[in-house]
């Protein structure tokens, strides 16, 4: 029974290798070797709509942003760089000056940066329509944020909790107002599958004993999903209509892989390399599940290739996901001192 079992798995992987190298299409009509531009070919806004995106400086980011506002989005870039992000709307303004990029500061390892940022999306008195926590980073050593919070865990997951604790009122509002369902999209990975249950200690995480770089990724790739799955049965309570979902862009050729180099030899890393996505393939999931109407009322759902997909048991578990949602706003009270 056991070797049937593995044979059967053996072969579900082997099929769905093979579906990602050649690019076979999924349900959606999409796959792996489709492109950002492509998915969202026939779907220019006919109303205005309005986008967050986190860590739009570059890689899958900078293409997420040049992608919808090809699509006539007005996007708003969080950005830790401010130099960067000029430059970043520069390039999209001269592919297409009509479109609309704001740009603001932000520092999503930083509680009050996250929250200064809110308060000034708020003063611009602009609709929310779509919000893309996309931002991360990738540290091989331990390094902790200027919260004293391990700085992987805080960039990757803290800092977009918070920003979407408060800017969920505005999405909320904003579907109410105009008909049109709110989208959060927290981009997550493949990663989160290491993850095990004893890892998953929310003091362990703020403060590991013994760091290991790629765990404290996929440990903080995990939280990303829970989120999403705790954040989406809030807003069916809510009956908002606004949806959450997690996505896997894929490996793709960005600044964290290449973080990730020291880890393995060259000749490993040349042959993962072929297997890589490049970066218009990489925004192709988050600009899919943003704007396509084939993902409306999909919430609390995963995403890899354009198409839904499974992610793992700890991933799917309701109780784990609740509890770090309520540990994680426990946190925020005690640093910031007052509600989110």
């Amino acid at each position: 029974m056991w070797k049937r079992e593995s044979e059967r798995l053996n072969g579900r992987v082997m099929k769905e290798t093979l579906r990602y190298l050649v690019g076979i299409a999924g349900p959606s009509g999409y796959g792996s070797k489709s492109s950002a531009e492509q998915v969202t070919e026939h779907l220019q806004c006919s109303s205005p709509l309005t986008a967050i995106i986190t860590g739009a400086t570059s890689g899958i980011g900078e293409e997420t942003a040049r992608v919808l506002a090809k699509r006539g989005v007005r996007i708003v870039m969080a950005a830790r760089d401010m130099k960067k992000a000029a430059k970043v709307r520069e390039r999209i303004k001269r592919e297409g000056p009509e479109a609309e990029i704001l740009v603001s500061e932000i520092d999503l390892s930083s509680l009050a940066s996250v929250r200064r940022f809110c308060m000034e999306f708020a003063a611009l008195g602009l609709p929310l329509n779509i919000l893309i926590n996309n931002g991360g980073v990738f540290s091989p050593n331990l390094e902790y944020s200027d919260d004293k919070l391990e700085l992987t865990f805080a960039t990757n997951y803290l800092g977009h909790y918070l920003l979407t604790e408060l800017l969920l009122d505005k999405l909320i509002e904003t579907s109410r107002r105009t008909g049109i369902q709110g989208r959060i999209i927290n981009v997550s990975s493949v990663v989160h599958c290491w993850v095990k249950k004893d890892d998953l200690c929310f003091t362990h995480l703020l403060n590991p004993n013994k760091y290991n770089g790629t765990r404290a990724y996929a440990q903080s790739k995990l939280a990303c999903i829970l989120h999403a799955k705790e954040v989406a049965r809030q807003l069916k309570e809510r009956d908002a209509n606004v949806t959450i979902n997690a996505v896997h862009p894929g490996i793709v050729k960005t600044a964290i892989i290449k973080a990730h180099r020291g880890f393995i030899t060259d000749s490993l890393f040349f042959m993962a390399s072929k297997l890589l996505k490049s970066i218009p393939q990489g925004a192709a999931t988050t600009c899919y599940v943003a704007l396509s109407p084939q993902t409306q009322r999909k919430t609390g759902r995963y995403f890899a290739d354009c198409n839904e997909t499974k992610c793992s048991s700890l991933a799917n578990d309701e109780l784990a996901a609740r509890t770090l949602w309520m540990q994680t706003r426990a946190l925020i009270l005690r640093e910031l001192g007052e509600p989110v």
